[in-house]
Order: C-alpha cells, then sequence, then structure tokens
C-alpha cells in the first residue's frame, strides 16, 4: 500500500511517532533505494524510549498491512484486471504491465481515500512534522542507516511538497507513475501514452470505487 493508505489505519492515532513509523519504511526507500532496516528484529534496541518505541510500532503495523494486502484475494483481482487494462498502453515499451497494475492499484486506493474524504492529507503532514528530529535521528542510528543526512532532507522536501496533495487529480496518478517508472526504466512514456493510461485509470477507478473499502475493512479487522 501507498502512503495515504497506510495513514488511513492509523489517522485517528493522536502519536504523531506512530503515524511517522507507518510510512517510514517507504520513506527510507524513496530516499535512498539501497538502505534496508530491519529494526523489528532488535526490539530490545528502542526499549526505554517512548517516542523509538511508537516509531518500531508504526513500522510494525507497515509491515503488518502490506503483508495483509499483498497476500489478499482482492490485490490479486484487482491488479490482474488493471493490467489488463494497462496492457495496450504500454505495448511496445519496457514497462511490465504487472508493475504498473501494482502501484497503479495502490495510487488508485490513496486517490480514492482522499476523493471520499475518509481522510485528510493536511492532517497527515502536520503529524509528520509534529514528529521531534532527535527522536527519529535516534531511531534511525539504531537501525545503522548509513546516511542520515540524505534521509532527512529527503524528508524535508517530502513534507514541505505536499505531494500527495497532487494525487486528487488522475492525470497526477499518471505521471507519478511514470516517474516510478523511469527509476527502473530509462524510456519514460510519451504524452500520449500517458492520456492514454490516465484513461484506462479512469475507467478502473469506477470500477475499484464499488468496493475498495473492502480490503480496508478487510485489513482493519485482521489488524485488531
Amino acid at each position: 500500500m501507498n502512503f495515504l493508505s497506510h495513514y488511513y489505519f492509523d489517522r485517528l492515532n493522536a502519536d504523531a511517532h506512530v503515524v511517522m513509523g507507518t510510512v517510514l519504511p517507504d520513506l527510507i526507500k524513496n530516499a535512498s533505494k539501497e538502505a534496508n532496516l530491519y529494526p523489528q528484529k532488535n526490539e530490545f534496541l528502542f526499549t526505554g524510549n517512548p517516542d523509538e518505541e511508537s516509531l518500531l510500532y508504526g513500522w510494525k503495523r507497515h509491515l503488518a498491512v502490506d503483508l495483509l494486502f499483498h497476500s489478499s484475494n482482492f490485490f490479486l483481482e484487482k491488479t490482474t484486471e488493471l493490467k489488463f487494462l494497462i496492457i495496450p498502453v504500454v505495448e511496445h515499451t519496457p514497462v511490465r504491465p504487472s508493475f504498473l497494475a501494482h502501484i497503479g492499484l495502490e495510487l488508485l486506493l490513496d486517490h480514492l481515500l482522499i476523493e471520499h474524504n475518509l481522510i485528510q492529507v493536511h492532517h497527515f503532514y502536520d503529524k509528520l512534522s509534529a514528529v521531534k528530529t532527535d527522536s527519529l535521528s535516534d531511531f534511525l542510528e539504531h537501525c545503522n542507516l548509513s546516511n542520515p543526512a540524505q534521509f532527512f532532507a529527503f524528508l524535508d522536501r517530502f513534507i514541505s511538497s505536499k505531494y500527495l496533495l497532487s494525487y486528487q487529480k488522475l492525470e497526477n496518478l499518471s505521471y507519478a507513475l511514470n516517474r516510478i517508472c523511469m527509476r527502473l526504466w530509462p524510456e519514460s512514456l510519451k504524452e500520449e501514452k500517458l492520456n492514454e493510461l490516465t484513461l484506462q485509470l479512469g475507467i478502473f477507478k469506477n470500477i475499484l470505487e464499488r468496493d475498495f473499502m473492502d480490503i480496508f475493512d478487510e485489513i482493519e479487522s485482521k489488524l485488531i
């Protein structure tokens, strides 16, 4: 799941450090593809510091949500449906339709949460801004993050840009998907292809909108 979908499960949590923890694995991966952290394997390192314990709790929530999501019938069925809509768009390009369907589904779930007023994006950024830098720095030091300065520079840009607000528009999802693809394949999708992708995302959105909350309800029941 993407940032806002992870946030959904802790949108009512008053602890900003838990909220940060729920998206921290993805933030770290976006800041540095080489970073591989496993704080859940050394929980004793964070014991005694409430903020770090909250960050770890959120981190473990993130892992649990992703495991439940990616092993669900919902994920398999919806990515298969979206893949067949996307195949003609990426034909004769190096982009794998299965990859695009996977990420496309996650971005559309974020989009629908915003559109149905189920999360408040500004509140999400407010929670991230409220996290104590010293506590987060100590947490990452215990995780042996090799380049914390690079991460904090990325985090500052992530928060200040409020980029996730752009997910309100379908065409911005296509743009985001294209940027993600460019990390893996040097050839980007041309404007005509992006317009076709937006069209297919719109068609699939109308399908997904009927039952998209099923996966959130399913995961929430299993998290409890």
